[in-house]
């Protein structure tokens, strides 16, 4: 029963952590190492073998569709399985991807037995030429399709805000209106939901978005809405990215209620 190699590449810390601490508590896997962009993962995948390649899309420096890209110049004798795991989930780039060789595109937030699973076929399985052997469907529930959002965004899960955001973009998605009356009735929705007041749902709020600009993930943002909303400098309001949100995923679901 052979083992293997696995590499992880993603910009996102914690999910690193989580990724990485359950590949290497599992029997088949020999190895477990990890890159934080496209321009680490190529330097160890010079220098090392892998069996495996779990890799992200949006990332700075180069993005995982770089590294795809340059695959086969730096792995020319026997390249790496590559699953790729995502938010990002638009069928042109699941296509890309396909066509410049993975073997599966996973949609997260995915649990990592799920990517393991998916991990040990792409391993064991016959090489692809421009073929997916699998295609993990988006999330299908409201809050997980924000989940993703926030996994892009590098909002932790930790903070109250990311709680209070998440119901605040709930509400908005199942009446527009709402975002109209976010001193009156949406902040005070949320407080009542939770327990406490609205004042601290807005500072919470603000603060979740604040981590989000100050981890550096605008251009994950801007890749995800597929323009660029923002700069560096340009931090939204609580409404306005309640509302980019919410309407973002809203007229997804319209688009996907026309193609049936």
């Amino acid at each position: 029963m052979a083992d293997f190699r696995v590499l992880i590449v993603d910009d996102n810390t914690s999910y690193l952590e989580t990724m990485s601490g359950y590949f290497s508590a599992q029997e088949r896997i020999e190895a477990v190492d990890t890159a934080a962009d496209g321009r680490e993962a190529l330097d160890k995948l010079r220098a090392g073998r892998y069996d495996l390649l779990l890799l992200d899309l949006i990332m700075p420096h180069i993005d995982g569709l770089g590294v795809l890209e340059q695959l086969s110049l730096v792995c020319p004798e026997l390249p790496p399985a590559v699953i790729v795991v995502s938010a990002m989930r638009n069928e042109s780039m699941v296509r890309r991807c396909c066509a410049l060789g993975a073997r599966y595109f996973m949609v997260k937030p995915v649990e990592p037995e799920a990517v393991y699973r998916r991990a040990l076929e792409a391993a064991e399985g016959e090489p692809q030429q421009g073929g997916l052997m699998g295609y993990a469907q988006p999330p299908r529930s409201l809050d997980e399709k924000i989940t993703a959002v926030f996994l892009v965004a590098g909002i932790p899960a930790h903070i109250k805000g990311y709680h209070y955001l998440r119901e605040g973009i709930r509400m908005v998605y199942y009446d527009p209106q709402k975002i109209n009356r976010i001193t009156k009735e949406l902040y005070p929705g949320i407080a009542k939901r939770y327990g406490t007041s609205a004042s601290k749902v807005e500072r919470a709020i603000r603060h979740a978005i604040e981590v989000a600009w100050t981890r550096g993930r605008i251009e994950n943002l801007n890749a995800l809405f597929g323009y660029n909303v923002y700069g560096k400098n340009d931090k939204p309001t609580n409404g306005e990215f309640i509302a980019l949100v919410a309407d973002k995923l809203l007229m997804e679901e319209q688009s996907r209620e026309r193609a049936v």
